[in-house]
C-alpha cells in the first residue's frame, strides 16, 4: 500500500462478515485519508492481515465489528490499524450503489 497511499482504491468483497448490507461480489472504494467516525466502515490490519469492519469507538477503545453475527468483534489497540474508511459500495444493479460520509 505504499506506491499511492492516499489515492482511493477498489476492491471486491469477499465472504459473509459485512452482510446484509455488503454481500460478496460488491465493490467498496476505500479512502485512505477518510474521516474515522464511530459507525464507520474502515478497512484494517488486523494480525498481519486486511480486514473490512465497521469501526467502534467504546469509552475510548477501538473495535472492529461484523455485521453478521457469526464472526466475533475484534478489539484493536488504536486508530493506526485504519489503512481507509469505506465510501461508496458498488453492485450488479444501480438499487445496489450506495454511498458513505
Amino acid at each position: 500500500m505504499k506506491a499511492c497511499e492516499n489515492e482511493p482504491f477498489a476492491l471486491s468483497v469477499l465472504g459473509d462478515s459485512m452482510i446484509p448490507e455488503f454481500v460478496e461480489g460488491h465493490i467498496i472504494i476505500i479512502e485512505p485519508g477518510g474521516a474515522l467516525e464511530n459507525g464507520s466502515y474502515v478497512f484494517a490490519v488486523y494480525e498481519n492481515e486486511y480486514i473490512f469492519r465497521q469501526l467502534l469507538i467504546e469509552n475510548e477503545q477501538y473495535f472492529l465489528k461484523p455485521l453478521n453475527d457469526k464472526y466475533p468483534t475484534l478489539k484493536i489497540s488504536g486508530l493506526d490499524m485504519i489503512k481507509g474508511v469505506i465510501t461508496q459500495r458498488a453492485g450488479t444493479r444501480r438499487k445496489e450503489h450506495k454511498y458513505y460520509v
